[in-house]
């Protein structure tokens, strides 16, 4: 799967394409059915499948007062996109279109017009029920069936889905995630809640006090989760690890911007400059700040104490 960045030339799909278009924050088990449906499509059409999504985030560039916590970065979105092709992508190409002010005040006809029509050759477009675009975010499914009767494209659009019940969105995810339920986020998810980082040096406070931690930088400007977990982490060769992290602040020794904290059982290899991939399994409790580093270290010996006794094997398993 190519990723571009910007749109590409208008000679790059020259027999056309089927497009799919949204946010696809998390690729959730509803992004994954628009996805699917849209590689069907195209499939059944002999025609490439292209993705797109944009950087940043709308909601980020209207509201930078008030970022949405954001449940994947760029490449977390890319990763799980590419995963879900079984054998082969499931997309020829992924296009990740800055979110700019050019863009946002484009009326949705000209978006359609330039982008689907002029650049793309689209033959059919799929998107998922309530994604909306262009100017004032007027573009939405009657407007593209209605411009694509005129243009020559179909348009199909993807079923809500719900999960015992429940909607599946992004913003569902994050109001699990907000009380620590990364169980409820990954039946929403169709996969463990994930995050993904390389790993940098730190301050080297955890090796002094005896858990030693690999360090991920978030780069989120608001993080969907916080507190501590027990986690797996999957390094690059493939090899996957238990242990404890915590995403916070420290706010016992006065940390400051959001960090992500792994200590791996009995791990001790030199990782740094290393791409982790973090799973967050289960919730032992929220981030605190205590009275001094002697109780701080008590805790995190009762916190690798409870990861183990949850991961240890149960009677039956």
């Amino acid at each position: 799967m190519q990723l571009i960045r910007g749109l590409p030339d208008p000679d790059r799909f020259p027999h056309g394409c089927v497009v799919t278009i949204g946010n696809f924050d998390g690729v959730h088990l509803g992004h994954q059915a628009v996805l699917r449906q849209a590689a069907a499509l195209a499939e059944s059409g002999s025609l490439p499948l292209v993705v797109m999504t944009f950087e940043p985030l709308p909601r980020e560039f209207f509201r930078p007062d008030a970022p949405v916590a954001r449940l994947t970065r760029l490449r977390e979105r890319v990763c799980f996109i590419r995963e879900l092709g079984a054998e082969r992508p499931i997309a020829e190409a992924l296009i990740v279109l800055p979110f700019t002010r050019r863009l946002a005040d484009m009326p949705a006809e000209d978006f359609v017009r330039h982008i689907f029509v002029e650049t793309l050759k689209a033959r059919q477009v799929v998107i998922g029920d309530d994604f909306r675009f262009g100017h004032g975010r007027q573009g939405d499914f009657a407007l593209l069936e209605r411009m694509g009767a005129q243009s020559g494209f179909g348009v199909q659009a993807a079923d809500t889905m719900q999960v015992d019940g429940e909607r599946v969105s992004s913003t569902r995810i994050r109001a699990h995630l907000a009380e620590r339920d990364v169980a409820g986020a990954a039946r929403l998810l169709g996969r463990p809640v994930t995050l993904c980082g390389r790993v940098t040096h730190g301050d080297k406070r955890g090796r002094q006090l005896g858990f030693p931690t690999a360090n991920v930088a978030l780069n989120r400007r608001l993080s969907p989760l916080r507190g501590v977990f027990v986690v797996d982490a999957e390094l690059p060769d493939g090899s996957i690890h238990s242990g404890v992290a915590n995403v916070g602040t420290r706010p016992t020794v006065s940390g400051g911007d959001a960090r992500l904290e792994v200590h791996l059982f009995d791990f001790d290899r030199d990782i740094y400059g290393q791409i982790l991939r973090v799973r967050f399994l289960h919730p032992l409790r929220d981030e605190r700040k205590f009275d001094s580093l002697a109780d701080l270290v008590a805790q995190i010996q009762l916190d690798e104490q409870s990861a183990r006794a949850w991961l240890a094997p149960r009677p039956g398993d």
